[in-house]
């Protein structure tokens, strides 16, 4: 078996009324080292996991429901982890874990999965698409899965600049779904899809302020879950000033995450911090690759 490396991106979902279909990937990693060994063994970045039996770990889990798909036996690996992704933060982190226990699959096991293939699995494992594409292709993805289908146009290269607001607080997605409504009344709905319309028009003729003014406009789920967000009006009040298109929720939250002109996102970043001095505030760029594997 060939050494490899596995990159994968973190993601933020949703982006403002794209609820479940848009998503953007960002600048922060996860990587995994995969070498040949004569058992399996996970060495994680964090010492606080270590105690983790292989079988027990979420990426082994994957790649082992992989190959069993497929009738295949995993061979045993080192697996040597390094992840800069916050765990239930909103940033995607189960989504890039997901993908890549479907890479190592793929490879240790010789599948040869497409790109469909590995979008197909991870939607069926995350439940959706948001997170899944863009960490697969990289930049923003709008995507909805049909069932026997998933469809999903690509924007590689968006003129943007990207800060998002960690807090120091965790916020799992299913405790901020149950805040969310079964039904929506039909003028709501309604609404709601033409603020989503014009969100995807306007990225589509690179118009950004509008993108961003129509994204803090969302109806389907910001407004329910924004008093679960630590300073969530603080943020988007600041970020407006200093010259952010758009402040929205990143995934489910907690984190926010702001949309900038070309070049002012460190600057925003910067001043965000001084305000927000228990957060961990990152100037971050689109990353326009998603999934990446090279071999020794």
């Amino acid at each position: 078996m060939k050494s490899f490396q596995i990159s994968v991106p973190a993601t933020s979902a949703n982006v403002g009324p794209g609820f479940d279909s848009i998503g953007l990937a960002v600048n922060l990693y996860l990587t995994l080292q995969v070498d040949e060994s004569d058992q399996w063994r996970f060495i994680p970045y964090s010492p606080t996991d270590s105690n983790i039996h292989y079988e027990d770990h979420f990426i082994y889990k994957i790649a082992k429901q992989i190959a069993d798909r497929h009738s295949k036996t995993l061979p045993p690996c080192k697996v040597t982890e390094l992840s800069v992704i916050p765990l239930a933060s909103g940033l995607g982190s189960s989504a890039s874990a997901i993908l890549a226990g479907i890479e190592i699959a793929n490879q240790v096991c010789q599948l040869n999965l497409t790109n469909d293939d590995k979008l197909r699995y991870g939607t069926e494992i995350e439940g959706h698409p948001d997170n899944i594409a863009p960490a697969l292709f990289g930049g923003l993805v709008i995507s909805t899965d049909f069932g026997e289908e998933i469809v999903h146009i690509d924007f590689p290269n968006l003129e943007l600049d990207t800060v998002v607001y960690i807090p120091n607080v965790k916020l799992k997605t299913e405790a901020s779904r149950k805040v969310l409504p079964d039904v929506y009344p039909i003028k709501t709905a309604v609404k709601a899809s033409g603020i989503g319309n014009l969100v995807v028009a306007s990225l589509l003729q690179g118009d950004y302020k509008l993108a961003g003014r129509m994204m803090e406009r969302d109806l389907f789920h910001e407004p329910y879950r924004k008093e679960l967000i630590p300073n969530y009006d603080k943020i988007r009040e600041e970020a407006t000033e200093l010259g952010a298109y758009g402040t929205i929720l990143s995934g489910a939250g907690p984190t926010m995450i702001s949309f900038a002109p070309t070049g002012q996102g460190s600057n925003i970043a910067k001043s965000l911090q001084k305000i927000l001095p228990d957060y961990n505030v990152k100037a971050l760029n689109i990353c326009t690759d998603g999934l990446l594997v090279s071999f020794k």
